[in-house]
């Protein structure tokens, strides 16, 4: 893996780090002229007069938000509405999998890790190091705090990530696989492509891979939800997301790279200055974030670096625009180097020059050997950035020309490296690989596996020939449920046990809330809730959720249940009791088949950041918080895979059977708890109110006549009807015609909900 530093020099894009849209500006006569990918006709006051609305549904420039920046953006629940996708909406990606022929695909891979091409040659006629940090990257950019980020849906193909400073050159990487896509076609993904691309790599050049698994579905816009940072640069200094950069841990939740446009940490040392101990710190934040311990980042720095080179041999500041700004003639390649040849030895990607071993096509125990077996000094490379070499080295140990085999260059380390010969913990860590090459493979290759699967799910989620056996604990393993027990009998006995509405929908809510689409992690499988750290959530009011269990868990032992199963199939009576008091009298689909996970089959300390800190749909707040309610709230509606209507018809719902947090009535806009009704739509656009602000964000609903205070409520149940978009939904559910509509709608999701984390059943 090559960590990349970018000069902002370049070209122009640091006024923006996401590119969105094109840039304006003014001409003589005040009229906006579109700057961008125009002819150059196009670039004076004439051309700008065109009745044709230039970049008019793609301009950051033209939205909502530039003319009302305090305004809710929804944008985020549609970003993959299915009008993007090519493929169409009967297009099953798991299907076309069946009809792959891995072995084939497995064999061309190999063979383009040696097939040089003219238009970019390879290192040493081998494309590994190239393929591997294609991989490294793709996947390198989860982060555990909210499951987004990684290889998982082949987001690296659009910006930002295609354009940033640390994915220099990885646009080759993909035009060299784009032969192979174009053989094999929809019978595999980019995403599973990309990251297969650096597990090849690694087994071509010696390394036993612990295994790989297909599955990885690509999307087809911008995953626009996730947040990088609020910079207004790329590689602005470090301190910008930190609270203190002398402390790693301050850094800004949820990120986990400590500079905009880095997967990880900056090769040259925190904000460009060589300090291994202070690097070692940064790391170990970083890599924690992305879910990895401190053996498991040894083994993938070292590894990593164990084959492949940095490039730094010439002037960064005059490579050309990154994909994302570049010129049509370019076809979506960026960062062209007019200087000589600008491949090969004069490569510049990250500033930093040279291998790290003296065999960088080959897996072996090079890094360590180079590492410890040299005292090294701070050098400057040839495009003047900050790296270490060796004071003293024999000729044979240090690597040749990537061109010329008759000439030798010096090894380098980045201040990554160093940090893992000077902090101590790391150093004895180095050591055993070091003594112990076996050893070493294998937890690389088992890092390497989970690095390049940890935003998949579970292993229900994998296809192929070469998923591994074994259950790994960050995979969340749940054992498989019965289905051969009477649900109409359970259903009876849970309707009998004095459980109300109120208790039965909160308890499945809150099981199943935690689920992430970006990682696929949490959900009601497995029942956790009933476990650490989840029975002690503050927000699954700990108390209530043990009365309930106590109900539940004799009940699913008698009738051979999951308990799992029971908290879900106890939420969907509630439901069906709260639609019949509405007067419809409807089943709730209900799939019999969760398994219970235990203690030892989760790892706590991983489940930490699926804690709900707020929770729009039962009106739950832990805080407040900078970012605002209803911020929040669309952040976990895109978690969980909803879209706008089913949030409005879900949040509607939830405050007519008296699901809110503590039990408190904010939102509450009726006199029939735990009727399915739409009276939260009906009295929320009701003119004959008044909305009075009062403290802490609460709000009193008074009649307009009399003054008398009618309901309270909090910025979560008014953005319904302040918003225009949300307010347009609100307004369909408020209609007199719609009271069947909204209970049949709310049911719908509400099973949405319940099996999002299904994967058994949606992959059948």
């Amino acid at each position: 893996m090559e960590n990349q530093k970018y000069p902002n020099s370049s070209n122009d894009e640091g006024k923006c780090p996401f590119n969105h849209g094109q840039e304006k500006q003014k001409d003589d006569e005040g009229t906006t002229i579109v700057e961008g990918n125009h002819d150059s006709s196009s670039q004076n006051s004439s051309a700008a007069k065109c009745p044709v609305m230039h970049g008019g549904n793609t301009s950051n420039k033209a939205s909502v938000k530039d003319w009302w920046p305090n305004a809710l953006n929804l944008d985020i629940l549609h970003q993959h509405d299915t009008k993007t996708n090519p493929l169409g909406e009967d297009f099953d990606y798991y299907e076309e999998l069946k009809k792959l022929d891995i072995a084939a695909l497995k064999e061309d891979m190999h063979a383009l890790m040696t097939d040089s091409q003219d238009w970019w040659p390879a290192d040493w006629g081998h494309y590994g190091g190239l393929m591997i940090r294609l991989s490294w990257h793709s996947a390198g950019s989860y982060r555990i705090s909210d499951g987004r980020g990684g290889g998982g849906a082949g987001n690296l193909r659009f910006a930002p990530l295609n354009s940033w400073p640390d994915n220099v050159s990885l646009d080759k990487a993909k035009r060299l696989l784009w032969p192979i896509k174009k053989k094999y076609g929809n019978k595999v993904s980019w995403a599973d492509l990309m990251v297969l691309a650096g597990t090849i790599a690694y087994e071509n050049m010696g390394l036993k891979t612990y295994g790989f698994a297909f599955g990885r579905k690509d999307i087809w816009s911008p995953e626009i939800d996730t947040y990088w940072g609020a910079e207004k640069e790329w590689l602005a200094p470090s301190d910008e997301r930190y609270t203190n950069v002398d402390d790693p841990s301050t850094m800004e939740n949820p990120l986990a790279a400590v500079q905009m446009g880095l997967i990880y940490v900056n090769p040259e040392g925190v904000n460009g200055k060589q300090n291994p101990l202070k690097t070692a710190a940064h790391i170990r934040e970083t890599f924690a974030r992305m879910a990895m311990n401190d053996e498991e980042t040894v083994a993938l720095t070292a590894g990593g670096h164990t084959v492949g080179k940095t490039h730094g041999n010439g002037d960064a500041s005059i490579l050309g625009a990154a994909p994302e700004a570049a010129g049509f003639e370019d076809q979506g390649l960026g960062w062209k180097n007019p200087s000589n040849t600008g491949k090969g030895r004069y490569t510049v990607t990250s500033g930093l020059e040279g291998a790290w071993t003296t065999n960088p096509t080959k897996w072996d125990n090079g890094f360590f050997q180079m590492l410890f077996n040299h005292d090294w000094e701070p050098r400057k490379s040839p495009a003047g950035a900050w790296q270490w070499e060796p004071i003293n080295i024999k000729e044979e140990d240090r690597p040749v020309d990537v061109e010329d085999a008759n000439i030798r260059h010096n090894p380098m380390m980045t201040d990554a490296d160093m940090a893992m010969k000077m902090d101590p913990i790391y150093r004895e860590i180095s050591l055993k690989f070091m003594n112990d090459q076996e050893y070493f493979s294998e937890t690389f290759a088992k890092a390497w596996f989970k690095l390049t699967h940890r935003d998949m799910g579970p292993k229900v989620r994998y296809f192929g020939t070469d998923v591994p056996q074994e259950d790994l604990i960050w995979q969340d393993p749940i054992p498989a449920g019965n289905t051969n027990y009477d649900v109409a009998a359970a259903k009876q006995k849970i309707a009998e046990s004095g459980l109300s509405v109120s208790e039965m929908v909160a308890t499945a809510w809150d099981s199943a809330r935690t689920f992430r689409g970006s990682d696929m992690r949490g959900g009601a499988n497995g029942a956790r809730i009933r476990l650490a750290p989840q029975k002690d959530w503050e927000g699954n009011e700990p108390q209530r959720l043990a009365h309930v269990l106590s109900v539940l868990e004799p009940i699913a032992a008698e009738c051979g249940m999951s308990i799992a199963d029971a908290i879900v199939l106890a939420g969907s009576l509630g439901v069906e009791k709260a639609a019949k008091a509405a007067g419809f009298d409807i089943t709730v689909p209900f799939a019999a088949g969760r398994g219970d996970a235990t203690d030892e089959m989760t790892d706590a300390d991983s489940f930490a950041p699926l804690e709900p800190l707020a929770d729009g749909y039962r009106n739950f707040s832990k805080k407040d918080y900078v970012v605002s309610a209803e911020e929040l709230m669309l952040d976990r509606t895109q978690l969980m895979g909803l879209t706008a209507p089913e949030m409005t018809v879900l949040v509607g719902g939830m405050r007519m059977l008296g699901t809110n947090y503590g039990d408190t009535k904010h939102g509450v806009f009726t006199d029939k708890i735990g009727t399915l009704s739409n009276d939260f739509f009906v009295n929320l656009t009701d003119m004959a109110n008044t909305w009075i602000p009062k403290d802490k964000g609460l709000y009193e609903i008074c009649d307009r006549n009399t003054g008398a205070v009618k309901w309270t409520a909090t910025r979560m149940d008014l953005v319904f009807g302040s918003n225009s978009i949300l307010r347009s939904y609100a307004e369909v559910y408020a209609q007199d015609d719609s009271k069947e509509k909204f209970v049949k709608d709310f049911v719908k999701a509400w099973v949405k909900v319940m099996n999002a984390d299904r994967f058994d059943l949606s992959l059948n």
